[in-house]
């Protein structure tokens, strides 16, 4: 049985309310409908052919699935994907798309004949809820609708179709000039057949959408089309109805291929959000980030208090942790899990991410509204009572709190920028007790998190690990980039966190024992910690250091120019959640950064 391709194999597809992954072969095997969040009618990403996808490629004479397409890539700066194939009968293209949503969620494939004849194959076989619900299949006039419980898919084609294995197939041939087009939309079961599709007029429409999107930035640089594309994704991982950014379309690719570590990033993380709005802002993006701070003050409402480090797409708190045991899981990593049960924890930093956001937004002139102000107030009278208290940190750790040099580090960041604001006039707050407040959590890290012997920061406070988080003390403004504490750390992580090849591992690990995360197993290197390094060099003067691995990180990059979370050293690969937001941010901060220490125009 067929199983799913490299993550790097894969395209992304979406709507901005969701997202399908395309293989090399042509298999769409991930699909979530009708949001990022909602069950899966393509699950074959997290096990096999049974668990549901979309195969639209060149006919086998055995019926074995396409070879992967000898060419792919993205229609100019758009997000609609064209793959092609040579086969020894001609050449065929086929164009994969999601139009930004109007009415019911779609996915078109339109298969055009570029030479000769070519025998295709269109192969359907949908499985709701994460692959373990089998639809009822059936014709309604010239439609063909996939029902169970609460969903319906309708499939509409001009090419004749039949059903065979409970997989709905269509055998065709395509001459040069020749178009056939299918289409997936889904509809709640209850309603009414969702409207007839307009494939060509659709696809005419996606690419005017992503042409016209893509000429708001502002950035034109030597690394503009790394840029873009970085962009483009973080639009596609933006829920459009209400602003949430994701993390990733997908849950549980493996930070360690047969490994534990796979978590659910179908939610939008405070951190996560913060940051990709501020690359937003600072290329162009006012809409998004005014979007996304209406997103955060509707999810945080009147509870500041009991800020979560992430919400729903929709502001949803309750994001229950499950695990799928009929998925086999990528690669036999398992368990499968949805939800994310790292909802619960506390994380301090959250706060200086959050206020850093809003900061920015308020720099760079993003029309006031006077409850952002409110809110950040209320979040340092929160952090003033609690910024000494240990907390899971960053990563997300399921092993004991501790009381994380970054985390503290973030609390200031808090508190620094809302003194900022209050200083500026536009609202009133306790500035000199809040001065000293920033005083003393400074004051504290230095003394505590801080080893005199190595000259480097540590990840907690009397712990000798290192954490690559430790990297953002420059950025953040907590010491200059010329003090020697600041080149210390930065050298101590090249010397024990980095890779041969110089990326960056996350922290340490312990493999077969639980380590300081509290899980077993090891990971890949972090790739946005490996941005992060690059930033830091940059800052500290060593700019060709910092432009050789920023390069290298753009070769990790899959043909289509997308990163997952992580880089396998030992497997050459990526892995983690794909494509992952918390890679695209910092490529494109560093790419400003670098850009800037070269004399470029942005």
């Amino acid at each position: 049985m067929t199983v799913a391709g490299r993550i790097e194999d894969y395209a992304l597809i979406g709507d901005m309310q969701t997202a399908a992954l395309v293989c090399r072969d042509g298999t769409a095997d991930w699909l979530c409908l009708p949001r990022f969040d909602s069950h899966a009618a393509f699950a074959g990403l997290l096990g096999t052919e049974e668990h549901g996808f979309w195969r639209v490629g060149p006919a086998h004479p055995s019926g074995a699935a396409p070879p992967p397409a000898d060419r792919r890539r993205y229609r100019g700066d758009s997000l609609v994907l064209e793959s092609e194939w040579d086969t020894p009968r001609g050449t065929v293209r086929v164009i994969d798309f999601m139009p930004p949503r109007e009415g019911a969620p779609q996915l078109i494939r339109i298969v055009e004949g570029v030479s000769g004849r070519v025998p295709m194959r269109s192969a359907l076989r949908m499985r709701f809820s994460y692959g373990r619900v089998v639809p009822w299949v059936h014709k309604v006039g010239d439609r063909t609708v996939a029902v169970a419980g609460p969903d319906s898919v309708w499939f509409d084609t001009s090419a004749d179709t039949f059903g065979k294995d409970l997989t709905t197939y269509s055998d065709f041939t395509v001459s040069p000039g020749d178009r056939v087009a299918f289409t997936i939309s889904w509809q709640p079961s209850h309603r009414e057949p969702p409207a007839l599709p307009d494939p060509e007029g659709s696809l005419a429409a996606t690419e005017e959408f992503w042409r016209e999107w893509v000429e708001h930035c502002t950035y034109h640089g030597p690394y503009r089309d790394a840029v873009i594309r970085s962009l483009i994704t973080l639009k596609a991982l933006t829920y459009a109805p209400t602003g949430g950014i994701v993390a990733a379309p997908t849950t549980s690719l493996p930070e360690e291929i047969g490994g534990v570590r796979n978590w659910d990033y179908r939610y939008t993380w405070l951190r996560d959000a913060a940051i990709t709005l501020s690359s937003l802002l600072r290329t162009g993006y006012r809409e998004e980030a005014r979007a996304w701070r209406e997103w955060l003050l509707r999810a945080v409402a009147g509870d500041p208090e009991n800020l979560q480090i992430m919400y729903g797409i929709a502001g949803e708190r309750e994001l229950g942790e499950a695990e799928l045991p009929w998925l086999p899981g990528y690669e036999n990593s398992t368990p499968v899990r949805v939800g994310n049960g790292a909802a619960d924890q506390l994380q301090l930093d959250v706060y200086g991410e959050v206020t850093e956001a809003l900061h920015l937004a308020h720099m760079t002139g993003l029309a006031r509204n006077d409850y952002a102000s409110v809110l950040q107030l209320r979040l340092i009278g929160y952090l003033e009572d609690h910024w000494n208290e240990p907390d899971e940190g960053i990563w997300e750790v399921r092993g004991p709190r501790r009381h994380f040099v970054h985390s503290k580090v973030m609390a200031w960041v808090a508190v620094d920028r809302t003194i900022k604001l209050i200083e500026s006039g536009d609202v009133d707050g306790p500035l000199e007790r809040w001065r000293e407040l920033r005083d003393d959590i400074h004051r504290d890290v230095c003394e505590k998190g801080y080893d005199k012997e190595r000259n480097t920061f540590t990840q907690s406070y009397g712990s000798k690990e290192l954490d690559a988080s430790l990297l953002l003390i420059p950025q953040m403004g907590f010491l200059p980039p010329d003090d020697k504490r600041v080149i210390g750390t930065i050298e101590a992580i090249q010397r024990e966190l980095s890779t041969p090849d110089g990326f960056v591992l996350r922290y340490p690990t312990a493999g077969e024992e639980a380590g300081v995360d509290g899980l077993e197993g090891d990971e890949g290197a972090f790739l946005a910690c490996s941005f992060w390094l690059a930033d830091d060099l940059a800052m500290i003067g060593r700019v060709e250091e910092a432009r050789d691995l920023f390069e290298k990180l753009l070769g990790l990059r899959n043909d289509l120019g997308l990163l997952a979370e992580e880089w396998d050293p030992r497997l050459q690969r990526q892995v983690g959640n794909f494509p992952q937001a918390f890679s695209h941010v910092p490529l494109i901060d560093t790419a400003l950064r670098l850009t800037a220490s070269s004399g470029f125009g942005g």
